[in-house]
């Protein structure tokens, strides 16, 4: 298991902060990285949080997945490596 930590169903007003305090309890959290939309900035509702070892991020998985964050219940699972897409607006042409 690797030690980033994707993070789904969180409520738009979640903070880097928020996200901070409820992982650490579980193990020491490297980084948080809550992802926003790229022409207004507005939040999406998911992130990843990157755990120092993967043991942590494991006990973060088991522990977190399916909680209560504010009012929202949050899906905590291994990240999946990022997809090489086309850049956005951009045409395959032969």
């Amino acid at each position: 298991m690797a030690s980033k930590l994707y993070v789904g169903n969180l409520a738009y007003s979640t903070s880097e902060t928020d996200i901070r305090n409820f992982f650490s309890p579980s193990g020491s959290v490297v980084s948080v990285n809550l992802i926003t939309d790229k022409f207004d900035g507005r939040p999406k509702g998911f992130g990843f949080v990157e755990m120092s070892t993967e043991v942590e991020a494991k006990k973060a998985v088991e522990e977190l997945n399916g909680k209560q964050l504010g009012d929202r219940t949050i899906t905590v699972q291994e990240a999946r490596p990022q997809e090489n897409r086309a850049p956005s607006g951009s045409r395959n042409y032969r």
